[in-house]
């Protein structure tokens, strides 16, 4: 369970990223309560994870998941440049993070 608790937060720290880009086009009461929602569940998990899983693998993956996709969501919804190198370091990122998941 401590694996999907990281990976929701992972995916919360990405939902996060994305309202920050959200607040500072539409400056509103909506996207700062989705801003906080989204890194508040985001450590919330985080924390969970972190009972049973090492910190240093926790903090490495969670900020892995959380880099990578926030990367990925903008290359999909902004426009962000999609050159091959760019795209391979982020598997690069993710492919630590699924490292550290196999030797934990």
């Amino acid at each position: 369970m401590d694996w999907v608790y990281l990976i929701l937060a992972g995916i919360f720290e990405m939902f996060g990223v994305l309202m920050i880009n959200k607040l500072n086009k539409d400056r509103n009461v909506t996207s700062f309560l989705l801003l906080f929602a989204g890194f508040g569940l985001s450590f919330v998990f985080l924390s969970l994870a972190m009972k049973t899983l090492p910190m240093g693998t926790a903090y490495a993956v969670w900020t892995g998941i959380g880099a990578s996709g926030g990367a990925i969501l903008g290359m999909i919804f902004y426009g962000e440049p999609r050159n091959m190198l760019r795209i391979l370091f982020i598997a690069m990122v993710l492919g630590s993070a699924v490292g550290l998941k196999l030797v934990s």
